[in-house]
């Protein structure tokens, strides 16, 4: 022992003490964060409104991704349509025609009316 009364045994329990103090204090602080209730409220809507941006996120992403295979669907199914018809003008012509015809019709019998 020293002359000045800090023996081993007093720097050990000083040592035990300021642990103690530490943990103590650590315990107050959760024990508080726990009574917090407005608090909790506060970071349960945080995590909730993080959840749902992400879900929307999400959710977005896939609509788009839907989106664009749908337009890429018709742009081909649009250009295998006007390939055909160059391939085989014919019911274009045959539709045309009939326009023709139909116009020729009409102009007769308005002409026999007046």
């Amino acid at each position: 022992m020293t002359g000045n009364g800090r023996g081993p045994d007093t720097e050990a329990l000083r040592e035990e003490i300021r642990r103690t103090r530490v943990e103590l204090g650590e315990t107050m602080e959760a024990l508080a964060a726990k009574a917090d209730v407005k608090a909790r409220l506060r970071s349960s809507a945080d995590q909730a409104k993080e959840r749902m941006r992400e879900q929307a996120a999400q959710t977005m992403a896939r609509v788009r991704g839907q989106a664009t295979q749908k337009a890429q669907v018709a742009r081909t199914q649009a250009q295998e349509r006007s390939q055909a018809v160059r391939r085989n003008p014919a019911p274009l012509a045959a539709l045309a025609a009939g326009a023709v015809a139909a116009a020729i019709v009409l102009l007769i019998i308005r002409g026999r009316r007046r």
